[in-house]
């Protein structure tokens, strides 16, 4: 994955001693021995490979700026700032839902988007209104990307009447109609037949429109996930199914859970899809390719598998520790690759915006989140008499 800023360092090199004196037992300098100089080549090939390192992350990150400066070409202010917008309304979001489920404001279970925003809001800005989208239970990012109003995002996480849901959903169980989110699945993999159902409807109906199904590495392999792949490209459905490879499935690395973990894009192949992998950091590189997918599948020619190369900085879910990776490794990953962050030092560089102004989007993002966590707050809690409703769709007498 190209970083978004490298960083250079100096690095140590280790030197040995020499024995000195000529008096036995003269301690004028630190033995060396085989073992010592084995010692001392070790730490001066170890101090090389970092500082090998370093100048490859350096110009990695150069590298990708670069790249992202170039994909900024052509797009107008206007759009650049919505992307930077909505990846930052998720971020302060869903930091502001961890604080209140540390608070005890937000109860069961609670899977946080951070650090991942730029896969849903560059994919957001390729569909239109005849689209739908259906993801996992990690859903509070897509719920805002489609236009879901964040009040009612954050009253259905605790369990208020001004929900999505009514307060009976929860967070892994919100819906919008309206703007065409079918879910919010609990159960992993579950979503991926639903999306390809949705997009057989879309079909079947000669609607126009696509699905956008949303899997993380975890669900992968999972067998409802292939016999979707399969009845997809036998009836040419229009989805796109969206791998969020985040790494981790749980505290499991895709390494050791998935064969050619860093090939997920290839697993269509077998049913004749196409993949494609791209940096899930960059909105820029997610939003060029997700157009030329979008457009492929809009045309009518079948299925397309996306990877989407990204990262989450929490756990699984807030009751997680992730003690199954280091600070250094999530630390360097928030240095080097953060899509927030990596937008707004192109925007800068290039020009595109003051100081100013992103400082402005970044108070309105905040007052709206603020607004939102009140509003949740004080929204009623549901009526008992709501454990009735929404069971079975009422029954209609034929026409």
């Amino acid at each position: 994955m190209a970083t978004a800023a490298g960083k250079t360092g100096r690095s140590s090199r280790a030197s040995g001693g020499e024995k000195s004196g000529a008096r036995s037992g003269a301690k004028t300098g630190p033995k060396t021995s085989t073992k010592s100089g084995a010692k001392g080549a070790a730490a001066k090939s170890a101090a090389a490979t970092k500082a090998s390192a370093t100048r490859s992350a350096a110009k990695s990150g150069r590298d990708a700026t670069a790249r992202q400066a170039d994909l900024a070409k052509g797009l107008d202010k206007e759009l650049l700032l919505q992307l930077y917008e909505d990846m930052l309304l998720i971020r302060r979001f869903e930091e502001k839902a961890g604080q209140m489920y540390g608070m005890g404001l937000i109860g069961g279970f609670c899977h946080l988007y951070i650090g991942q925003e730029a896969v849903v809001v560059g994919l957001q800005s390729c569909i239109g209104d005849d689209d739908a989208v259906v993801t996992s239970y990690r859903d509070h990012g897509h719920m805002l990307a489609t236009g879901m109003e964040s009040k009612g995002v954050m009253a259905e996480l605790t369990g208020r009447r001004g929900g999505y849901s009514k307060g009976k959903g929860g967070s892994m169980h919100m819906f919008s109609r309206e703007k065409k989110f079918f879910g919010g699945h609990g159960i992993v993999g579950a979503q991926v037949p639903i999306g390809s159902g949705i997009a057989f409807a879309m079909k079947y109906n000669e609607e126009p429109g696509i699905c956008l199904t949303y899997l993380g590495d975890g669900a992968v392999n999972q067998g409802q996930v292939y016999e979707s792949f399969n009845m997809a490209s036998l009836w040419k459905l229009p989805v796109v199914y969206v791998i969020e490879n985040n790494k981790y499935g749980m505290g499991t690395s895709s390494e050791r859970s998935s064969a050619k973990s860093t090939e997920l894009y290839n697993r269509g192949q077998a049913y004749g899809i196409p993949g494609i992998q791209v940096d899930g950091m960059d909105v820029l590189a997610v939003r060029a390719a997700g157009r030329e997918v979008v457009e492929h599948v809009k045309a009518g020619k079948g299925p397309y598998v996306m990877e989407m190369l990204t990262y989450r900085y929490r756990g699984h879910s807030m009751s997680d520790p992730a003690k199954y990776r280091s600070k250094e490794e999530v630390q360097k990953m928030r240095t080097e690759h953060d899509p927030i962050d990596r937008l707004r030092q192109t925007l800068l560089e290039r020009k595109t915006v003051e100081e100013g102004e992103l400082k402005e989007i970044d108070r309105r993002v905040k007052e709206i989140v603020g607004e939102a966590a009140e509003f949740a707050q004080n929204s009623p809690e549901p009526d008992p008499a709501e454990l009735y409703t929404d069971v079975y769709i009422e029954a209609r007498a034929a026409e």
